[in-house]
This record gives structure tokens, sequence and C-alpha cells, in this order.
């Protein structure tokens, strides 16, 4: 029997991001001067992706992504961007009825920003969609997903993979108002939430290890497998019901945080295709993490594996 690539697959969203930069955001009714602007890719699906696929190329793990874009020059550069970066877009539609996904990103001198979505075709993924990607939702060993499309389409994602035997990430950003559908909890076998995150799921805020072992706890009882606290510049937590730990934070100098949550999840899904455990690739993802934070951009600032083994060296 010959035994196939691990896959990665990421399922969710795709958005094209439009940014600019200026002294200051500009109040209601204004208008302001941005000294630049930049046109790339975005959305925590397609960034996901990207940065797994950057670091895949050390190793013999293939990336896809599903999801959809529409029919237009948005779409095409999110494809050609996407194939760019060696993901496999074969699961990845086209939608003829609504726009690419879109985010108008407004960044003034302090690095404050004002962002506005516009799901577009990533709004519209439906049934249809899991239909489509049931060869790599049966295939992966690695379902990545995050809270950018609809969340029936999450959990029927979480469910065809689990039922096939592969590990389901969940990233949950954004962080959902009312909360996740009760059906989803038990489809999870590693939960990914930053500090805000964490505190709208649990309503306990990690500043502390002892803090985000309660939340890790709370969301464990809850009938996620697995936690990772992402507890920012104070490192990561994690928790899998029987073991724990906390790794510190990697020494970087941070100047853009945009991607380090899209990083971390990519990193932590190679690690486990992989084969590491649970504790090695949190600190894979941790390296990963703090590594995006070293540039600017969104999929663009993913590390390669070289520079993450030099940091984990360290």
């Amino acid at each position: 029997m010959t035994l196939r690539t691990p896959l990665i697959l990421s399922f969710g969203s795709i958005n094209i991001d439009l940014t600019a930069r200026s002294q200051r955001l500009p109040r209601p009714g204004e208008t302001v001067h941005a000294e630049s602007y930049a046109i790339g890719l975005g959305g925590k699906g397609s960034n996901q992706a990207a940065a797994a696929a950057k670091l895949a190329q050390a190793f013999d793990v293939d990336v896809a992504l599903a999801g959809r874009v529409g029919c237009d020059a948005f779409g095409a550069q999110a494809r050609a961007s996407l194939a760019g970066f060696g993901v496999d877009l074969s699961p990845l539609r086209d939608d003829a009825d609504n726009p690419t996904g879109i985010a108008l990103i407004g960044i003034d001198a302090a690095a404050e920003n004002c962002i506005t979505v516009a799901g577009g075709a990533n709004m519209a993924v439906d049934e249809t969609d899991i239909v489509a990607a049931a060869p790599w939702l049966d295939r992966a060993k690695v379902l990545l997903l995050q809270l950018e499309i609809p969340q029936s389409a999450v959990l029927a994602a979480a469910r065809r993979t689990r039922s096939a035997g592969g590990l389901v990430v969940l990233d949950p950003a954004p962080a959902p108002e009312h909360g996740l559908p009760e059906a989803l909890w038990s489809e999870i076998d590693i939960l990914t939430p930053n500090e805000s995150e964490t505190f709208s799921l649990t309503g306990i805020r990690p500043a502390t290890v002892e803090e985000a072992r309660r939340a890790a706890e709370i969301l464990l009882a809850k009938g996620v497998r697995a936690v990772l606290v992402k507890m920012g510049a104070k490192g990561v937590f994690w928790h899998d019901g029987t073991g724990s730990g906390h790794l510190p934070p990697f020494r970087v100098v941070p100047i853009d945080t945009v991607a380090a949550g899209d990083c971390f999840n990519a990193g932590l899904a190679v690690a486990l295709a992989c084969g590491e455990s649970l504790p090695d690739a949190a600190r894979i993802a941790s390296a990963c993490g703090a590594l995006a934070t070293t540039r600017h951009g969104a999929a663009d600032a993913a590390p390669e594996w070289n520079e993450v083994a030099a940091l984990i060296r360290i």
C-alpha cells in the first residue's frame, strides 16, 4: 500500500486586504490623506494556508485551501498569490453570485487601526462546499478552521474530518459574540484562543499562568480535547486534560502583530502533521508567531522553517 503525503487543509475565508497608512485615522465625515497604500492577500483561512505552505516546503507535507472567491479581479489576485505560496487550490470554489471578500484597513502613525470587512463570497459558504471539498476533508491529517465563514459550515467541516480520523484545530477568531454552537465543542481537537477570545469564551482574561489554566479547564469541560491559550507577550499555556504547561515567549523585537495568530496556527498544523507531540508543536507554533511579528504584512510575514529552527535553538 502506498502511503499518502500528510495533508493540511485550511477551510475558511479568503480576502483581499486594502490597507492605507496615514498620520491619523479620519473622524466621521472626514477625509484624510494617506501616505501609502497596499493591496494584498488576507482572510484567516488563506493566511493560515499560505503560512503553512511556506513552512511545509521543508517537509513532505501538502497544504490545500477550501472556501470561496468571487469571479472577479480580486478573486484572480487571491488565487495567484496563494498559488505562489504553493497552496493546492483544487478545493477552492469560484462564486458567480458574490464578490471576493475584502478588508478595508486604516492604520495611523501610532499603529492603531480600524478595519471594515465585507465578507462577500466567504459568507455564502454552505453545505455544497462541504460536498465539493469532501475528498480533502476526508484525507486531511490536520484541518485548520476559523470563524470568518458561517458557523454551520465550520461545524460540518469539523465533523467530516474528525469522522475520517483527522485532527481539527479551531482558531476562534473573530471572537463569537454569542459563543460557539454547543455541537461544535466536541468536534474540536485543539482550540487556540488568544487573550481576548479566551475572555469572550470563558469570562477570564489570562494575564497569569493560573488564569490561563482556569480558562483552559473551562474550555476542556465543554468538550474540547486540548487548549492552547495564546497569552501574547506572556507566552503560551497548553492543557490536554492530562498534562499541561507554560511556554515562555521567544524574545524578538515586534513591529507588526497582525499575522501572529495565523502563523501560530500554521506552525502548529505543520508540526502536528509531522508527528510532533502537543507541547513540542506548541513551541514550534510559538516560534512561528513570534517571527511573524518581526515583519509587516499578513501572509508575507510568515517565516520559513530554517528561521523557525534557528529561533528554537537559541
